[in-house]
């Protein structure tokens, strides 16, 4: 099973990580195994770390960084590896959004930390619902 990311930049509940982690161990339980996710914002490196971390306990798991740019550096201790979707006749203003909207196709669930109805991630998590993806919100 496939997870895929998508939350706003900045992360201003303080229990969130405990939520999410305990959801990401749930889904591993239920059988996830690969996580793809965005590197950009607070919720996305917070999901990078606990996906990470939980390699330790769960060595099979996969976490994969989906670059919307060709050139983009990271951080190769928190990612197996990196992806580059199909995006190289994008403009770079579309980039973003259109590598969020790949991450969903390519996911069974998203987990979702979205408490405004506009922006990026809003976007994305309505792409799930769309795509009749599980959704999974972080938010109480």
């Amino acid at each position: 099973m496939k997870v895929c990311f998508c939350g706003h930049r900045e992360v201003i509940d303080t229990k969130v990580e405990t939520r999410l982690r305990l959801i990401i161990e749930q889904l591993i339980t239920d059988g996830a195994d690969t996580f793809l996710l965005g590197g950009y914002g607070e919720f996305d490196r917070l999901s990078a770390h606990i996906v990470c971390d939980l390699k330790k306990k769960y060595t099979y798991i996969k976490s994969i960084l989906v670059i919307p740019y060709i050139h983009q550096s990271y951080d190769p201790d928190l990612y197996d590896y990196s992806i580059f979707p199909p995006l190289e006749h994008t403009p770079p203003k579309f980039a973003i959004s259109k590598r969020n909207r790949y991450m969903v196709e390519e996911s069974d669930v998203v987990v979702a930390y979205v408490n405004k109805n506009y922006g990026g991630a809003y976007q994305t998590l309505e792409y799930g619902r769309k795509k009749k993806k599980k959704i999974i919100s972080v938010l109480p």
